[in-house]
C-alpha cells in the first residue's frame, strides 16, 4: 500500500513537472483555437510599427495560434492607462512612460524592446549649431515632456554648460513650425527618424544630434508593455506574440518594402517615400546591437542606468525596481 501511494505521488510530481516544463516550452504548433489580443500602437501608424504591420500582412500572428488586433490611439497619453485598465491586452509605449506608471503605482511590465535606442534628438535648421555647446545662451524649444526638459540639462551639462543659460520653450508638437519660424535655436523631442527625415527630404539640411550621443544615458524607446496579471497568465500567448513579431521584423529586414507596402494599406494617407526612407534608417535599431541576443532583447544595465538618471533628476519618488519592470523571458529561445 505504501509502495502504491509512493508511485502515485512520484506519477503526480512526473505530471507537474511535466507541465511546468510545458509552460515554459518554445510553442511552435498553432493554437487549436486562435487566442485573441488586442495590441495598441503608441501613435499614428509610421515607419517604427512596419515590423508589426508586416507580421500581420504575411500571416505571422495567425501561423503563431493569434488573432491580434492593432489599434490606434486617439491620444498619445492613453494607452498605459487603458492598458492598465485591462482595456487592451498589450501596448507599445516609452520605456520613460513605464517607468513613470510604475512609479505611481501601475503594475505593468515591458516584454520586449521594439526601438532599441532613443529616437529623441535634438534638431535644428539653418541655425548653426554644431555641437551641444552651442546650446547654451539660446532658445529651445521643446514637446512640454518633462522628462525630455531633463534631457536638455543633462545635455547642457555634459557639455559642460550652466542649464540656467538656456531658455526653454514649450511649443507642444509644432517642432519643426518653431525652427522654421525661428521661434527658437533648436528642438528636444523631434526623431531622428521622422522629423529629421521629414526635413531632409524637404532639402532643409537640418542638423540632428541624438540625445544619447549627447549625454542622456540610452533607453529604449518603445517597449511591448503588458499587466503583470497577462504575462502571469497568457504566457504561452505573449511567447507566441513575440516569436510572430521577431519573424516579421526579420521579413522587414530582409525585404523593407514589404513593410512600407504593409503600413500604408494600414493608412493609406501616409508619405510612401517618407516612410520608405523611414524604414531604412531605423532598421538597425529594431535589432539588438548584441547579434547573439534575439528580437527584443532589453539590456536590464541600461535600464538600471536609466533608472539612476530618473532618480537623480526627481523624475520618480523611488528607484524603479527593473527586475519588476522588464523581463527578457518571454523572448525566442528566453527563459525555458
Amino acid at each position: 500500500m505504501i509502495r502504491r501511494t509512493l508511485a502515485v505521488v512520484l506519477a503526480l510530481a512526473a505530471t507537474a513537472v511535466l507541465a511546468a516544463c510545458g509552460e515554459k516550452s518554445e510553442p511552435t504548433a498553432a493554437a487549436p483555437k486562435p487566442q485573441r489580443l488586442s495590441l495598441m500602437l503608441d501613435y499614428f501608424p509610421n515607419a517604427d510599427h512596419a515590423g508589426i504591420y508586416d507580421a500581420k500582412a504575411d500571416g505571422e500572428f495567425r501561423r503563431a495560434g493569434l488573432d491580434v488586433t492593432i489599434r490606434v490611439p486617439q491620444d498619445p497619453a492613453l494607452p498605459l492607462k487603458l492598458l492598465a485598465t485591462g482595456k487592451v491586452d498589450v501596448a507599445i509605449s516609452y520605456e520613460p512612460e513605464l517607468l513613470l506608471a510604475r512609479d505611481k503605482g501601475s503594475d505593468l511590465v515591458s516584454i520586449g524592446a521594439l526601438i532599441q535606442r532613443p529616437l529623441t534628438s535634438i534638431i535644428s535648421i539653418d541655425s548653426g549649431l554644431k555641437t551641444p555647446a552651442d546650446l547654451e545662451n539660446k532658445t529651445i524649444g521643446t514637446a512640454g515632456i518633462p522628462y525630455q526638459s531633463d534631457y536638455l540639462k543633462t545635455i547642457i551639462e555634459h557639455a559642460g554648460g550652466d542649464p540656467a543659460n538656456v531658455k526653454e520653450v514649450n511649443v507642444g508638437f509644432n517642432l519643426v513650425q518653431a525652427m522654421r519660424s525661428k521661434r527658437v535655436f533648436a528642438t528636444l523631442g523631434g526623431y531622428w527618424n521622422y522629423e529629421g527625415i521629414q526635413l531632409q527630404r524637404q532639402h532643409k539640411n537640418p542638423k540632428i544630434i541624438r540625445v544619447d550621443d549627447a549625454g542622456v544615458p540610452t533607453y529604449n524607446e518603445l517597449v511591448i508593455v503588458v499587466r503583470r496579471e497577462t504575462a502571469r497568465n497568457r504566457g504561452v500567448a505573449l511567447r507566441r506574440l513575440m516569436q510572430a513579431l521577431s519573424r516579421g521584423h526579420q521579413t522587414l529586414r530582409k525585404d523593407p518594402a514589404s513593410g512600407v507596402a504593409a503600413l500604408t494599406k494600414a493608412d493609406p494617407e501616409l508619405d510612401r517615400g517618407l516612410q520608405r526612407e523611414a524604414v531604412k534608417q531605423t532598421l538597425p535599431v529594431f535589432f539588438p546591437a548584441d547579434k547573439t541576443k534575439p528580437f527584443g532583447w532589453q539590456s536590464p544595465t541600461a535600464w538600471r542606468t536609466y533608472a539612476r538618471w530618473m532618480l537623480r533628476n526627481d523624475l520618480v519618488k523611488q528607484l524603479p525596481n527593473v527586475n519588476r519592470a522588464m523581463t527578457n523571458e518571454y523572448l525566442p529561445g528566453q527563459g525555458l
